[in-house]
Protein backbone atom coordinates (compact mmCIF):
# COMPACT_ATOMS: atom_id res chain seq x y z
CA UNK A 1 0.00 0.00 0.00
CA UNK A 2 2.91 2.10 0.83
CA UNK A 3 4.13 2.05 -2.86
CA UNK A 4 7.54 1.08 -1.66
CA UNK A 5 7.32 -2.33 -3.43
CA UNK A 6 4.76 -3.46 -6.37
CA UNK A 7 3.40 -6.21 -7.14
CA UNK A 8 5.41 -6.50 -10.61
CA UNK A 9 8.82 -6.27 -8.73
CA UNK A 10 7.77 -9.09 -6.34
CA UNK A 11 6.73 -11.02 -9.55
CA UNK A 12 10.20 -10.33 -11.24
CA UNK A 13 12.15 -12.11 -8.15
CA UNK A 14 9.55 -14.75 -8.03
CA UNK A 15 10.29 -15.54 -11.83
CA UNK A 16 14.09 -15.10 -10.97
CA UNK A 17 13.87 -17.36 -8.13
CA UNK A 18 12.13 -19.77 -10.10
CA UNK A 19 14.61 -20.03 -12.65
CA UNK A 20 17.34 -20.29 -10.04
CA UNK A 21 15.48 -22.59 -7.53
CA UNK A 22 15.21 -25.60 -10.18
CA UNK A 23 19.14 -25.56 -11.32
CA UNK A 24 20.41 -25.90 -7.72
CA UNK A 25 21.62 -28.83 -6.18
CA UNK A 26 19.67 -31.08 -5.29
CA UNK A 27 16.94 -28.96 -7.89
CA UNK A 28 14.07 -27.84 -4.94
CA UNK A 29 11.10 -29.06 -6.93
CA UNK A 30 8.55 -27.12 -5.79
CA UNK A 31 6.68 -25.19 -8.58
CA UNK A 32 6.62 -28.00 -11.65
CA UNK A 33 4.39 -25.72 -14.02
CA UNK A 34 4.83 -22.15 -14.38
CA UNK A 35 4.52 -19.24 -17.28
CA UNK A 36 6.54 -16.09 -16.90
CA UNK A 37 3.93 -14.26 -18.77
CA UNK A 38 0.95 -15.54 -16.93
CA UNK A 39 2.70 -14.15 -13.77
CA UNK A 40 3.26 -11.20 -14.93
CA UNK A 41 0.22 -10.23 -16.57
CA UNK A 42 -1.54 -10.79 -13.29
CA UNK A 43 1.55 -8.75 -11.33
CA UNK A 44 0.83 -5.69 -13.32
CA UNK A 45 -2.91 -5.57 -13.08
CA UNK A 46 -2.56 -5.69 -10.11
CA UNK A 47 0.22 -3.30 -9.30
CA UNK A 48 -2.20 -0.98 -11.45
CA UNK A 49 -4.83 -1.73 -8.67
CA UNK A 50 -2.54 -0.39 -6.13
CA UNK A 51 -2.00 2.67 -7.89
CA UNK A 52 -5.45 3.36 -8.14
CA UNK A 53 -6.17 2.63 -4.48
CA UNK A 54 -9.13 0.20 -5.72
CA UNK A 55 -7.76 -3.53 -4.88
CA UNK A 56 -10.08 -6.44 -4.38
CA UNK A 57 -8.85 -8.40 -1.39
CA UNK A 58 -6.39 -8.18 1.06
CA UNK A 59 -5.08 -11.23 -1.03
CA UNK A 60 -4.48 -8.52 -4.00
CA UNK A 61 -0.95 -8.76 -5.38
CA UNK A 62 -0.07 -11.79 -3.10
CA UNK A 63 1.67 -15.19 -4.82
CA UNK A 64 0.17 -18.40 -4.60
CA UNK A 65 0.17 -21.35 -5.85
CA UNK A 66 -1.89 -24.34 -6.49
CA UNK A 67 -1.46 -28.28 -6.10
CA UNK A 68 -1.48 -30.21 -9.49
CA UNK A 69 -4.47 -31.45 -8.14
CA UNK A 70 -6.50 -28.37 -9.08
CA UNK A 71 -7.25 -26.97 -12.84
CA UNK A 72 -5.41 -24.16 -13.37
CA UNK A 73 -5.15 -22.34 -16.74
CA UNK A 74 -3.32 -22.69 -18.91
CA UNK A 75 -1.32 -25.52 -17.12
CA UNK A 76 -1.83 -29.05 -17.52
CA UNK A 77 -3.96 -30.89 -14.90
CA UNK A 78 -1.41 -33.94 -14.50
CA UNK A 79 -1.97 -34.52 -10.90
CA UNK A 80 1.62 -36.02 -10.16
CA UNK A 81 1.37 -38.37 -13.35
CA UNK A 82 2.91 -38.56 -16.38
CA UNK A 83 -0.30 -39.53 -18.45
CA UNK A 84 -3.18 -37.32 -17.31
CA UNK A 85 -3.41 -33.24 -18.75
CA UNK A 86 -2.29 -34.55 -21.97
CA UNK A 87 -3.84 -30.39 -23.17
CA UNK A 88 -3.51 -27.18 -21.19
CA UNK A 89 -6.18 -26.21 -19.60
CA UNK A 90 -9.05 -23.97 -20.29
CA UNK A 91 -11.26 -23.97 -17.13
CA UNK A 92 -10.31 -23.08 -13.93
CA UNK A 93 -11.01 -24.88 -10.18
CA UNK A 94 -13.18 -22.81 -8.13
CA UNK A 95 -10.47 -22.06 -5.71
CA UNK A 96 -8.49 -20.76 -8.70
CA UNK A 97 -11.12 -18.59 -9.72
CA UNK A 98 -11.54 -17.62 -6.45
CA UNK A 99 -8.29 -16.53 -5.79
CA UNK A 100 -8.04 -14.55 -9.43
CA UNK A 101 -10.87 -12.93 -8.32
CA UNK A 102 -9.36 -11.58 -5.38
CA UNK A 103 -6.21 -10.19 -7.08
CA UNK A 104 -3.79 -13.19 -6.02
CA UNK A 105 -0.60 -13.70 -8.31
CA UNK A 106 -0.87 -17.66 -9.13
CA UNK A 107 2.69 -18.28 -9.50
CA UNK A 108 2.29 -22.11 -11.19
CA UNK A 109 1.14 -25.50 -9.80
CA UNK A 110 2.97 -27.06 -7.40
CA UNK A 111 4.72 -30.68 -7.11
CA UNK A 112 2.40 -33.37 -5.50
CA UNK A 113 2.56 -37.11 -4.25
CA UNK A 114 1.56 -38.82 -7.21
CA UNK A 115 -2.70 -39.32 -7.45
CA UNK A 116 -2.29 -38.44 -3.96
CA UNK A 117 -1.07 -41.57 -2.94
CA UNK A 118 1.53 -41.54 -0.63
CA UNK A 119 2.13 -39.29 2.35
CA UNK A 120 6.16 -39.04 1.97
CA UNK A 121 5.80 -36.69 -1.41
CA UNK A 122 8.46 -39.00 -3.12
CA UNK A 123 7.15 -39.16 -6.44
CA UNK A 124 10.39 -39.88 -9.18
CA UNK A 125 8.96 -39.57 -12.80
CA UNK A 126 9.91 -37.80 -15.20
CA UNK A 127 7.72 -34.40 -14.63
CA UNK A 128 7.81 -33.69 -11.22
CA UNK A 129 10.94 -35.62 -9.32
CA UNK A 130 11.25 -35.13 -5.44
CA UNK A 131 10.58 -32.02 -4.05
CA UNK A 132 12.96 -31.54 -1.17
CA UNK A 133 12.67 -30.02 2.72
CA UNK A 134 13.37 -26.93 2.94
CA UNK A 135 14.72 -27.99 6.00
CA UNK A 136 16.87 -30.43 5.06
CA UNK A 137 17.14 -31.06 0.93
CA UNK A 138 17.89 -34.62 1.71
CA UNK A 139 14.66 -35.10 4.19
CA UNK A 140 11.21 -35.36 2.44
CA UNK A 141 8.45 -32.84 2.47
CA UNK A 142 6.02 -35.11 3.32
CA UNK A 143 2.55 -35.19 1.13
CA UNK A 144 0.70 -35.37 -0.74
CA UNK A 145 0.31 -31.69 -1.36
CA UNK A 146 4.49 -31.56 -0.91
CA UNK A 147 4.93 -29.36 -3.60
CA UNK A 148 2.34 -27.16 -1.82
CA UNK A 149 4.51 -26.95 2.01
CA UNK A 150 8.06 -26.69 0.18
CA UNK A 151 6.84 -23.66 -1.57
CA UNK A 152 5.66 -21.51 1.43
CA UNK A 153 8.38 -23.04 3.45
CA UNK A 154 11.72 -21.76 0.93
CA UNK A 155 9.88 -18.18 0.60
CA UNK A 156 8.62 -18.93 -2.69
CA UNK A 157 4.82 -17.72 -2.00
CA UNK A 158 2.74 -17.15 1.46
CA UNK A 159 -0.19 -18.64 0.06
CA UNK A 160 -0.34 -22.66 -1.10
CA UNK A 161 -3.77 -24.37 -1.57
CA UNK A 162 -3.75 -27.93 -0.90
CA UNK A 163 -5.64 -30.46 -0.55
CA UNK A 164 -6.06 -33.61 2.39
CA UNK A 165 -7.52 -37.03 2.07
CA UNK A 166 -5.29 -38.70 4.79
CA UNK A 167 -3.40 -35.76 6.29
CA UNK A 168 -2.08 -34.15 2.75
CA UNK A 169 -2.18 -30.55 3.52
CA UNK A 170 -0.87 -31.04 7.26
CA UNK A 171 1.76 -33.62 6.90
CA UNK A 172 3.43 -31.67 4.26
CA UNK A 173 2.98 -28.30 6.26
CA UNK A 174 4.59 -29.85 9.55
CA UNK A 175 7.22 -31.38 8.06
CA UNK A 176 8.10 -28.17 6.63
CA UNK A 177 7.82 -26.10 9.17
CA UNK A 178 4.93 -23.92 8.09
CA UNK A 179 1.13 -23.44 8.95
CA UNK A 180 -1.88 -25.95 7.74
CA UNK A 181 -5.49 -25.73 7.54
CA UNK A 182 -7.85 -28.81 7.04
CA UNK A 183 -11.24 -27.20 6.69
CA UNK A 184 -14.00 -29.09 7.91
CA UNK A 185 -15.58 -31.36 4.72
CA UNK A 186 -17.30 -29.40 2.17
CA UNK A 187 -15.95 -26.48 3.89
CA UNK A 188 -13.51 -25.36 1.00
CA UNK A 189 -15.31 -26.19 -2.94
CA UNK A 190 -12.93 -29.22 -4.33
CA UNK A 191 -14.82 -28.31 -7.85
CA UNK A 192 -12.18 -28.49 -10.69
CA UNK A 193 -9.90 -31.26 -8.61
CA UNK A 194 -9.59 -34.65 -9.82
CA UNK A 195 -11.98 -36.61 -7.32
CA UNK A 196 -9.90 -39.18 -6.06
CA UNK A 197 -12.04 -39.66 -2.77
CA UNK A 198 -15.30 -37.89 -2.26
CA UNK A 199 -16.00 -38.80 1.00
CA UNK A 200 -12.59 -37.83 2.66
CA UNK A 201 -10.50 -35.14 0.91
CA UNK A 202 -11.19 -31.51 2.25
CA UNK A 203 -9.09 -28.33 1.09
CA UNK A 204 -7.32 -26.04 2.69
CA UNK A 205 -4.28 -23.36 2.83
CA UNK A 206 -0.52 -23.72 3.57
CA UNK A 207 0.47 -20.44 4.30
CA UNK A 208 3.37 -18.80 6.28
CA UNK A 209 1.51 -18.12 9.63
CA UNK A 210 -2.22 -18.66 11.33
CA UNK A 211 -3.31 -15.16 10.71
CA UNK A 212 -2.38 -15.80 6.51
CA UNK A 213 -4.38 -18.88 7.01
CA UNK A 214 -6.92 -16.92 8.52
CA UNK A 215 -7.15 -14.15 5.53
CA UNK A 216 -7.15 -17.28 2.84
CA UNK A 217 -9.83 -19.39 4.65
CA UNK A 218 -12.44 -16.46 4.74
CA UNK A 219 -12.08 -15.84 1.05
CA UNK A 220 -12.86 -19.51 0.28
CA UNK A 221 -14.94 -20.82 2.64
CA UNK A 222 -18.14 -20.40 1.21
CA UNK A 223 -20.80 -22.42 -0.70
CA UNK A 224 -20.38 -23.31 -4.42
CA UNK A 225 -23.36 -24.26 -6.40
CA UNK A 226 -21.03 -27.04 -8.27
CA UNK A 227 -20.35 -28.63 -5.24
CA UNK A 228 -22.84 -30.05 -3.40
CA UNK A 229 -21.45 -31.33 -0.11
CA UNK A 230 -20.66 -27.44 1.00
CA UNK A 231 -24.23 -26.12 0.20
CA UNK A 232 -25.59 -26.15 3.71
CA UNK A 233 -22.67 -24.82 5.37
CA UNK A 234 -23.17 -22.22 8.36
CA UNK A 235 -21.53 -18.65 7.68
CA UNK A 236 -17.96 -18.62 8.06
CA UNK A 237 -16.85 -16.25 10.92
CA UNK A 238 -13.12 -15.46 12.38
CA UNK A 239 -15.59 -14.55 16.08
CA UNK A 240 -12.94 -14.12 19.11
CA UNK A 241 -10.18 -15.35 17.18
CA UNK A 242 -7.90 -12.26 18.07
CA UNK A 243 -9.23 -12.53 22.04
CA UNK A 244 -6.36 -11.90 24.23
CA UNK A 245 -6.59 -14.94 26.01
CA UNK A 246 -7.72 -18.67 26.15
CA UNK A 247 -10.52 -18.34 29.11
CA UNK A 248 -13.65 -20.60 29.24
CA UNK A 249 -12.12 -22.28 26.55
CA UNK A 250 -12.01 -26.10 27.22
CA UNK A 251 -9.32 -28.23 24.85
CA UNK A 252 -9.66 -32.05 24.99
CA UNK A 253 -6.73 -34.44 25.93
CA UNK A 254 -6.47 -38.48 25.21
CA UNK A 255 -3.33 -38.97 26.61
CA UNK A 256 -2.89 -42.39 25.62
CA UNK A 257 -3.29 -41.33 22.39
CA UNK A 258 -1.59 -38.12 22.29
CA UNK A 259 1.57 -39.92 23.82
CA UNK A 260 2.14 -42.37 20.74
CA UNK A 261 4.63 -40.33 19.09
CA UNK A 262 8.89 -39.65 19.00
CA UNK A 263 9.73 -38.77 22.56
CA UNK A 264 11.28 -35.56 21.05
CA UNK A 265 7.71 -34.79 19.55
CA UNK A 266 5.92 -35.35 22.51
CA UNK A 267 8.44 -33.03 24.89
CA UNK A 268 7.82 -30.09 22.26
CA UNK A 269 3.60 -30.70 22.09
CA UNK A 270 2.88 -31.25 26.14
CA UNK A 271 4.94 -27.45 26.37
CA UNK A 272 2.73 -26.56 23.79
CA UNK A 273 0.06 -27.44 25.96
CA UNK A 274 0.97 -26.19 29.21
CA UNK A 275 1.42 -22.98 26.88
CA UNK A 276 -2.38 -22.66 26.17
CA UNK A 277 -3.20 -23.43 29.79
CA UNK A 278 -1.22 -20.48 30.91
CA UNK A 279 -3.30 -18.32 28.55
CA UNK A 280 -6.53 -19.34 30.77
CA UNK A 281 -7.82 -22.26 29.15
CA UNK A 282 -8.51 -25.78 30.90
CA UNK A 283 -7.36 -28.73 29.88
CA UNK A 284 -10.01 -31.80 30.50
CA UNK A 285 -8.71 -35.29 29.59
CA UNK A 286 -11.18 -36.95 26.75
CA UNK A 287 -11.47 -40.32 25.63
CA UNK A 288 -11.32 -41.15 22.13
CA UNK A 289 -13.08 -44.08 21.55
CA UNK A 290 -12.21 -47.22 18.39
CA UNK A 291 -8.99 -45.16 17.48
CA UNK A 292 -7.97 -48.81 16.06
CA UNK A 293 -10.88 -49.01 14.02
CA UNK A 294 -11.22 -45.85 12.94
CA UNK A 295 -7.18 -46.30 11.02
CA UNK A 296 -8.44 -49.08 9.49
CA UNK A 297 -12.01 -47.75 8.05
CA UNK A 298 -10.38 -44.37 7.54
CA UNK A 299 -7.84 -46.81 4.77
CA UNK A 300 -11.01 -48.70 3.45
CA UNK A 301 -12.59 -45.59 2.71
CA UNK A 302 -10.05 -43.57 0.66
CA UNK A 303 -8.22 -46.76 -0.94
CA UNK A 304 -11.46 -48.24 -2.04
CA UNK A 305 -12.84 -44.66 -3.25
CA UNK A 306 -9.70 -43.98 -4.80
CA UNK A 307 -9.37 -47.45 -6.96
CA UNK A 308 -13.11 -46.84 -7.55
CA UNK A 309 -12.23 -43.52 -9.47
CA UNK A 310 -9.21 -44.89 -10.96
CA UNK A 311 -10.14 -48.36 -12.13
CA UNK A 312 -10.05 -46.86 -16.29
CA UNK A 313 -6.70 -45.89 -15.32
CA UNK A 314 -5.24 -48.38 -13.83
CA UNK A 315 -5.99 -50.76 -16.29
CA UNK A 316 -5.15 -48.52 -19.44
CA UNK A 317 -1.71 -46.61 -17.53
CA UNK A 318 -0.60 -49.25 -14.92
CA UNK A 319 2.63 -48.75 -16.93
CA UNK A 320 2.78 -45.23 -16.60
CA UNK A 321 2.23 -45.28 -12.88
CA UNK A 322 5.24 -45.38 -10.16
CA UNK A 323 5.54 -48.78 -8.39
CA UNK A 324 3.82 -47.33 -5.25
CA UNK A 325 1.21 -45.85 -6.72
CA UNK A 326 0.26 -49.69 -7.85
CA UNK A 327 0.90 -51.26 -5.26
CA UNK A 328 -1.94 -49.34 -2.97
CA UNK A 329 -4.15 -49.47 -5.57
CA UNK A 330 -3.88 -53.43 -6.21
CA UNK A 331 -4.21 -53.55 -2.64
CA UNK A 332 -7.73 -51.63 -2.65
CA UNK A 333 -8.89 -54.07 -4.86
CA UNK A 334 -8.44 -56.57 -2.16
CA UNK A 335 -11.66 -54.87 -0.35
CA UNK A 336 -14.88 -55.50 -0.65
CA UNK A 337 -18.03 -53.73 -0.63
CA UNK A 338 -18.94 -55.74 2.94
CA UNK A 339 -15.52 -53.79 3.82
CA UNK A 340 -16.68 -50.59 2.81
CA UNK A 341 -20.37 -50.71 4.15
CA UNK A 342 -18.77 -51.48 7.40
CA UNK A 343 -16.22 -48.50 7.46
CA UNK A 344 -18.79 -46.23 6.55
CA UNK A 345 -20.96 -47.45 9.96
CA UNK A 346 -17.86 -46.84 11.75
CA UNK A 347 -17.80 -43.38 10.32
CA UNK A 348 -21.30 -42.71 11.58
CA UNK A 349 -20.26 -44.67 15.29
CA UNK A 350 -16.93 -42.45 15.12
CA UNK A 351 -19.19 -38.91 14.77
CA UNK A 352 -21.54 -39.87 17.09
CA UNK A 353 -18.71 -40.19 19.81
CA UNK A 354 -16.91 -36.88 18.72
CA UNK A 355 -20.75 -35.13 18.70
CA UNK A 356 -20.54 -35.99 22.98
CA UNK A 357 -17.15 -35.45 23.20
CA UNK A 358 -17.53 -31.41 21.69
CA UNK A 359 -20.80 -30.98 24.34
CA UNK A 360 -17.63 -31.24 26.77
CA UNK A 361 -15.08 -29.93 25.15
CA UNK A 362 -14.05 -27.29 22.94
CA UNK A 363 -10.94 -28.64 20.80
CA UNK A 364 -9.13 -31.70 20.78
CA UNK A 365 -5.31 -31.57 21.04
CA UNK A 366 -2.67 -34.06 19.55
CA UNK A 367 1.02 -33.52 18.39
CA UNK A 368 0.63 -33.15 14.74
CA UNK A 369 2.99 -36.10 13.32
CA UNK A 370 4.85 -38.56 15.43
CA UNK A 371 7.83 -37.91 13.71
CA UNK A 372 9.94 -35.61 11.80
CA UNK A 373 9.93 -35.57 7.82
CA UNK A 374 12.29 -39.36 7.43
CA UNK A 375 15.45 -38.94 5.12
CA UNK A 376 15.56 -39.37 1.45
CA UNK A 377 17.49 -42.46 0.50
CA UNK A 378 19.44 -42.26 -3.51
CA UNK A 379 16.97 -45.57 -4.36
CA UNK A 380 13.93 -43.23 -3.37
CA UNK A 381 14.92 -41.27 -6.69
CA UNK A 382 14.73 -43.89 -8.74
CA UNK A 383 11.59 -46.21 -7.68
CA UNK A 384 10.28 -44.04 -5.44
CA UNK A 385 9.58 -45.10 -1.96
CA UNK A 386 7.27 -47.40 0.14
CA UNK A 387 6.85 -47.82 3.87
CA UNK A 388 3.77 -48.85 5.27
CA UNK A 389 5.17 -48.10 8.54
CA UNK A 390 5.97 -44.69 7.89
CA UNK A 391 2.52 -44.19 6.39
CA UNK A 392 0.91 -45.49 9.46
CA UNK A 393 2.88 -42.93 11.77
CA UNK A 394 2.54 -40.13 9.92
CA UNK A 395 -1.09 -40.58 9.33
CA UNK A 396 -1.94 -41.59 13.06
CA UNK A 397 -3.53 -38.28 14.30
CA UNK A 398 -4.75 -37.43 10.90
CA UNK A 399 -7.06 -40.04 9.95
CA UNK A 400 -10.03 -39.00 12.49
CA UNK A 401 -10.57 -35.48 10.94
CA UNK A 402 -10.43 -36.84 7.59
CA UNK A 403 -12.59 -40.17 8.79
CA UNK A 404 -15.14 -37.38 10.26
CA UNK A 405 -14.89 -34.15 9.01
CA UNK A 406 -14.24 -32.07 11.78
CA UNK A 407 -11.21 -29.32 10.69
CA UNK A 408 -7.30 -29.69 11.81
CA UNK A 409 -4.89 -26.91 11.67
CA UNK A 410 -1.08 -27.53 12.55
CA UNK A 411 1.11 -24.86 13.85
CA UNK A 412 5.38 -25.53 13.94
CA UNK A 413 5.78 -25.06 17.58
CA UNK A 414 10.01 -26.33 17.97
CA UNK A 415 12.72 -28.36 16.36
CA UNK A 416 14.40 -31.22 16.67
CA UNK A 417 18.20 -31.79 17.36
CA UNK A 418 18.33 -32.39 14.03
CA UNK A 419 16.87 -28.75 13.17
CA UNK A 420 13.94 -30.58 11.60
CA UNK A 421 10.26 -29.00 12.46
CA UNK A 422 7.55 -30.20 15.31
CA UNK A 423 4.23 -28.99 14.99
CA UNK A 424 0.88 -29.58 17.21
CA UNK A 425 -2.74 -30.05 15.25
CA UNK A 426 -5.65 -28.35 17.41
CA UNK A 427 -9.00 -30.03 15.67
CA UNK A 428 -12.61 -28.78 16.39
CA UNK A 429 -16.36 -29.88 15.67
CA UNK A 430 -17.55 -29.65 12.35
CA UNK A 431 -17.62 -26.20 11.06
CA UNK A 432 -15.87 -24.23 14.06
CA UNK A 433 -12.37 -23.28 12.09
CA UNK A 434 -12.58 -20.05 14.07
CA UNK A 435 -11.52 -21.46 17.43
CA UNK A 436 -8.60 -23.32 15.63
CA UNK A 437 -7.73 -19.88 14.60
CA UNK A 438 -7.61 -18.18 18.18
CA UNK A 439 -5.94 -21.17 19.69
CA UNK A 440 -3.56 -21.49 16.80
CA UNK A 441 -2.39 -17.56 16.94
CA UNK A 442 -1.39 -18.41 20.81
CA UNK A 443 0.49 -21.41 19.81
CA UNK A 444 2.58 -18.90 17.31
CA UNK A 445 3.93 -17.02 20.35
CA UNK A 446 4.56 -20.57 21.97
CA UNK A 447 6.94 -20.81 19.43
CA UNK A 448 10.05 -18.88 20.80
CA UNK A 449 12.26 -18.60 17.31
CA UNK A 450 11.33 -19.59 13.74
CA UNK A 451 14.65 -20.76 12.20
CA UNK A 452 15.32 -19.79 8.58
CA UNK A 453 15.44 -22.96 6.49
CA UNK A 454 18.39 -23.85 4.32
CA UNK A 455 16.43 -23.60 1.31
CA UNK A 456 15.11 -19.79 1.67
CA UNK A 457 14.38 -16.95 -0.66
CA UNK A 458 13.50 -13.94 0.51
CA UNK A 459 11.27 -12.36 -2.65
CA UNK A 460 10.66 -9.25 -1.10
CA UNK A 461 14.48 -8.36 -1.36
Amino acid sequence: RSGKLTPSQVAKNIIAVLEDCDKSTPPLRAIVQWDQEQIMLMAEASTVRYRNKCTLSYLDGIPVCLKEEFKVVPYRHRVGTVYLGTEPETEDATVAKKLREAGAIIIGVSNMHELGTGTTGCNPNRYHKIPRNPYKPNHFTGGSSSGSAAAVAAGLCPVAIGTDGGGSVRIPASFCGVVGLKGTFGRISSHGSLPLSYSTVSVGPICTSVADAAIVYSILAEPDPLYPYGLKQPKATLSDMCAPDLKGLKLGVDWTFFKACDAEVLSVCEKAVEHLQSLGASVVEVFLPEIEEVRVAHVICILSEMRDFLQPDFNKHFQEMNLETRANLALASQFTALDYITANRQRTRSMRFLQEIFTTVNCILTPAVACTAPRIYESDLLTGSSDLSFIARSMRFMQLGNFTGIPGLVVPIGYSTAGLPISFQVMAKWWDEAVLLRIGLKLEQFRYQTKKPSIYYDILA
